[in-house]
């Protein structure tokens, strides 16, 4: 009887693990499509963004957030997070200088080869992986870790390396507090152990349920792949740190630690995600190399199917 259930359970788990990857190759590739045929307007990228940052991302946040507990756990995201993106952003300065990269070279990868796509790829490869029970973590890692690394850390790179003048703290501060997905997290762990009337779950899980398509096809959207020669060194550099390096900390911050658990496993695997494409987008509107910039994000979406999975097969 065990053995039936445990077998009848892994043949369930399969099946949910080839539906969300068929989801997510299918909309990266109509996005891609999309773009190409010019059916949908060039700002359609922005508006699914914005969608998913205001509505999609909050609910998701009030449904998963309150189903964890207070521990430990929840901060094991946190400072993996931090710790993986400082470390990378030290490796790349130093590499920067050794390969003599210019300032702008330098910039760029600063952004894409230090923040993670960990919500937009995040949520829907994390979710085929380790299945919904791991979302929590996920929303964790992100809000409070690439989230505000990207409000501030981004924001400070893209104003130095772009030669302007004035980093304003407190536009910064007050962005990120009045940010909704943010806000929303703030509110949903003042709810952790409550469960919420069915009628307010149902509704919260098909807002909820719109970032995969959305965002996997607003990355489809912004996926390039132009790659000029003299730049594949500083382009190796940036998918080394990103797709190799990164995971490689957070593995062995997890095993220091004596972490192995959901929490720690979910940190790993987002430490291991693609290049951020809002990251490439800061980097491209500051003038930071936006081909380089462009290229990594598209060429490390791809990859980073192939690494997550190899990570996964380490850490399981």
């Amino acid at each position: 009887m065990v053995a039936k259930k445990v077998y009848t359970f892994a043949l369930h788990r399969q099946k949910y693990f080839m539906e969300n990857f068929a989801l997510i190759f299918t909309a990266l590739f109509l996005g891609y499509i999309i773009n190409k045929a010019s059916v949908f307007p060039k700002d359609t990228p922005l508006i699914l963004n914005q969608f998913i940052l205001y509505i999609s991302l909050p609910a998701m946040a009030l449904l998963q957030i309150p189903k964890l507990s207070f521990s430990y756990e929840v901060i094991i995201p946190v400072a993996v997070a931090w710790l993986v993106m400082g470390t990378s952003a030290l490796v790349i300065l130093a590499l920067s200088r050794f390969f003599a990269f210019s300032r702008e070279v330098t910039g760029a990868l600063l952004l894409v080869g230090v923040l993670g796509n960990t919500s937009f790829l995040g949520i829907p490869v994390i979710q085929a992986y380790l299945g919904d029970e791991a979302l929590g973590y996920v929303l964790m890692y992100d809000q409070l870790g690439s989230f505000i690394a990207l409000s501030t850390y981004g924001t400070f790179v893209s104003v130095y390396y772009s030669s302007a003048s004035g980093v304003d703290v407190k536009a910064i501060a007050k962005k990120i507090l009045l940010f909704p997905p943010f806000l929303t997290l703030l509110i949903a762990l003042c709810f952790i152990g409550t469960e919420f009337p069915p009628i307010l779950t149902s509704v919260l899980g098909s807002l909820a349920a719109t970032i995969v398509p959305l965002a996997l096809v607003a990355v489809g959207l912004q996926l390039r792949f132009r790659l000029p020669r003299e730049e594949l060194k500083p382009f190796g550099v940036a998918l080394f740190t990103t797709l190799l390096f990164a995971p490689a900390i957070a593995i062995g911050l997890c095993w220091v630690f004596g972490w192995s658990n959901l929490a720690a496993n979910v940190s790993v695997m987002e430490a291991a995600m693609g290049p951020m494409i809002t990251a490439g987008a800061v980097a491209s509107m500051s003038g930071l190399a936006p081909r380089l910039s462009s290229s990594i994000v598209g060429y490390g979406t791809l990859f980073s199917f192939a690494t997550t999975w190899v990570v996964y097969t380490l850490i399981i």
